[in-house]
C-alpha cells in the first residue's frame, strides 16, 4: 500500500467513527502524523477536507491518553494556513485551550504551537485567547520551565503575538512580566529568541505603567549589558539587536520615573553606558546615545548634573565628527541634546564659558534642513537671557551670512521661521548698538519685518519687539530698511485688524512708540495718519492696550 492509500484509509476510518475507542484510533492517528512530519504534499488540506476535525476536537475534549498525539497532529496541520480557518471552525482553539493547565511539558509544547499557529495573525481569535485567560498561563509556564528552550519559544511567540492587545497589557502587567523576559533574554541561546524578547518589550514599553515596572525589574540594564556583549562584532544579527535594544531604551527614558532611575543620579549604569555609546564607533549606539542624553536631560537638576559630569564635549565632538557628509540624524539627535542641556539659565553660562557656540558654529556648513533648524534652535536657546553670547554672535559676519541665506530658504518654512527668530533674539538679548548695525549690514530687518506677519503670534511679537529695541538703540541703522518695506502702513493695518491678537497689537504699539520717540519717524508716523489708528485704540477693552495708544497719541500730537 502507498502512503496516500495509507493516509486516505486512515482518514476513511477516522471519518466514520462514531464510537472514540482509543485503541482503534490509534494507528490510524499514527498514519496521519506521519503523513504530516513527513512533509507529505497537500497532506495538512487533504485531512482539514476529510471530515476528521469534529472527531480530534472530540478526542481532546474526552481528555484521554491519546489527547497530546491529537494537539501534535493538530499543530503540524496548523503550519499549512489555509486550514486555520476549518480548524477554528471545528472548536479546536476551544478545546486546546484547557490543555494550557497541563502540568506534562510535552503536551504543553503541543499545545501551544497548535494553538499559535492557528490563531496566528488572527486578530479576532487573539483577542477571545487573551480574553479567556491564556497570558497569565504563559507567563506561568515561562516561570516553571525556564530552562524548556522549545517550550519557552512557543510560548513567547505566542506573548510576542498577543503584546499589542491593550487586555494583553494590562494582564502582562499584573504577572510582572518584565523579570521573566529579563531573566530569558540573559541566557537567549540566539538571535532568534533575543529579537522576540524585544520585540515583546517593544510592545510593552509603550505603556506608561510597564516602562516602570522594566525599570523596577532591571530591564534597560539587561539590554544595556546584551548590548555591551555584542558590541564590535559584525555579524548583521548581532547588529540587528544592538538597534532594537538601544532604541528600545531611548523608548524606555520617555517616562519620568524610569528615566529616572536609569539615571541614578549620573551613576546610573544605563547612564554611564548611554556615555560610552556617544563614542562609539557605531552609528545607531551614537543615534541612541544623543537621544538617551536628551531624554535624561528632561529636567533642570539632571542637566546641571550632567554639566558637572563633563558631557558636553562629548556631544560636541560626536557632532563634529559628522559635520561633513555624516548622518543627518546623529546631528539633529547631538542638537537636541545640547538645545535641553541649555535649558537651565546657569548651564547657559557655563556652556558659553566652554566654547559651545564658538565648536557648534562648525554646523554652520550643513546642507541639511533637519540639520539647520535643530542647530538655529540650539543657538537661540543658547543666547536666551545671555548677553555675552547674543553679543558674541550677533558681531559674527559669517553667521550672520548663513543665517540671512536660511532666512530665504524657500523650500523649508521651519529653517526660515528660525533663521529669523534667532535675528530677533540676537537684538533682544544683546541690546547692543553693534548688533543692530551688523544685522541691519546684512540686510536682516526686512527678515524681521516679514516675520512680523507671520501666522505664528509668538513669531510676530519677537520681531516687533526686536524691532522697537533695534529702533530706540540706532533708528539710522533701520529706518532705510523700514521705508523700504512699507512697515508704517503695516504697522498701522495691524492695530486696525478686528480679529488681530491683543499682544500683537500692544507690541506694535511698543515699536511705534519707540519710533514716534524718533524725530526721523515722527513725521512718517504722522503722513500715514497713524494718529487716527492709535484714537480708535483709545476706546479699547484692554486697559493696557488703551493706555499705551493715548500715551502714543500725545507723542504725535506733541509739537513742541
Amino acid at each position: 500500500m502507498t502512503d496516500t492509500d495509507a493516509l486516505s484509509d486512515a482518514l476513511q476510518a477516522l471519518s466514520v467513527s462514531t464510537e472514540l475507542i482509543e485503541e482503534e484510533l490509534k494507528p490510524h492517528l499514527d498514519t496521519v502524523l506521519t503523513a504530516l512530519l513527513e512533509k507529505k504534499k497537500d497532506a495538512a488540506v487533504e485531512i482539514s477536507r476529510s471530515g476528521i476535525l469534529p472527531t480530534l476536537a472530540q478526542a481532546l475534549e474526552m481528555k484521554g491518553s491519546l489527547s497530546c498525539q491529537v494537539a501534535l497532529v493538530v499543530a503540524e496541520m496548523a503550519r499549512e494556513a489555509s486550514v486555520r480557518e476549518p480548524c477554528i471552525e471545528a472548536g479546536l482553539v476551544k478545546v486546546l485551550v484547557p490543555y494550557l493547565n497541563s502540568n506534562d511539558p510535552e503536551m504543553l509544547l503541543n499545545t501551544g504551537r497548535a494553538i499559535g499557529r492557528i490563531c496566528f495573525d488572527n486578530s479576532y481569535q487573539q483577542d477571545q485567547l487573551v480574553q479567556s485567560g491564556v497570558i497569565p498561563r504563559l507567563v506561568t509556564i515561562i516561570r516553571d520551565y525556564p530552562e524548556n528552550d522549545p517550550l519557552v519559544n512557543v510560548c513567547l511567540l505566542a506573548l510576542c503575538n498577543l503584546a499589542d492587545i491593550d487586555s494583553a497589557r494590562e494582564a502582562l502587567a499584573d504577572q510582572h512580566v518584565a523579570e521573566v523576559l529579563t531573566f530569558q533574554l540573559k541566557r537567549a541561546p540566539d538571535a532568534e529568541r533575543r529579537h522576540v524578547i524585544l520585540e515583546i518589550l517593544g510592545s510593552l514599553g509603550e505603556s506608561d505603567t510597564l516602562k516602570l515596572q522594566f525599570a523596577e525589574s532591571g530591564v534597560p540594564e539587561a539590554l544595556s549589558e546584551m548590548i555591551r556583549a555584542l558590541q564590535g562584532g559584525s555579524d548583521p544579527h548581532d547588529l540587528c539587536s544592538i538597534k532594537i535594544a538601544s532604541n528600545l531604551i531611548v523608548s524606555l527614558l520617555l517616562g519620568d520615573d524610569s528615566m529616572q532611575k536609569c539615571f541614578g543620579e549620573g551613576s546610573g549604569l544605563v547612564y554611564q553606558d548611554v556615555l560610552s555609546w556617544l563614542q562609539s564607533s557605531n552609528t545607531q549606539l551614537q543615534l541612541s546615545g544623543a537621544l538617551a542624553i536628551a531624554n535624561f536631560a528632561r529636567n533642570d537638576s539632571n542637566c546641571l548634573k550632567m554639566l558637572d559630569l563633563g558631557v558636553v564635549p562629548h556631544i560636541l565632538t560626536l557632532l563634529e565628527k559628522h559635520v561633513d557628509e555624516g548622518d543627518v540624524s546623529v546631528q539633529h539627535a547631538g542638537l537636541s541634546a545640547l538645545r535641553n542641556l541649555a535649558i537651565p539659565a546657569t548651564n547657559k553660562v557655563r556652556m558659553l564659558e566652554d566654547g559651545v557656540t564658538e565648536r557648534i558654529k562648525t554646523l554652520l556648513r550643513s546642507d541639511m534642513p533637519p540639520v539647520q533648524f535643530k542647530l538655529l534652535g540650539t543657538l537661540r536657546m543658547m543666547v536666551d537671557g545671555q548677553e555675552e553670547a547674543a553679543l558674541v554672535l550677533g558681531r559674527d559676519t559669517v553667521l550672520l551670512t548663513r543665517v540671512m541665506e536660511w532666512c530665504e530658504a524657500k523650500d523649508h518654512t521651519g529653517v526660515r521661521g528660525e533663521a529669523s527668530r534667532l535675528l530677533a533674539a540676537l537684538i533682544r538679548h544683546s541690546r547692543s548698538a553693534e548688533v543692530v548695525r551688523a544685522v541691519a549690514k546684512a540686510d536682516g530687518v526686512r527678515h524681521l519685518i516679514s516675520m512680523a506677519t507671520s501666522e505664528h503670534v509668538i513669531m510676530q511679537n519677537e520681531a516687533l519687539v526686536a524691532m522697537a529695541i533695534a529702533s530706540a538703540i540706532d533708528i539710522d541703522s533701520m529706518k532705510d530698511a523700514f521705508r523700504d518695506a512699507q512697515l508704517l502702513p503695516l504697522l498701522k493695518k495691524m492695530l486696525e485688524d478686528p480679529v488681530g491678537a491683543v499682544e500683537v497689537k500692544f507690541s506694535a504699539l511698543g515699536l511705534i512708540c519707540s519710533l514716534a520717540n524718533s524725530s526721523v519717524m515722527k513725521d512718517e508716523l504722522n503722513s500715514v495718519d497713524m494718529k487716527e489708528s492709535l484714537s480708535k485704540l483709545t476706546d479699547h477693552s484692554s486697559s493696557k492696550l488703551s493706555s499705551q495708544a493715548s500715551s502714543i497719541l500725545a507723542i504725535l500730537c506733541d509739537t513742541s
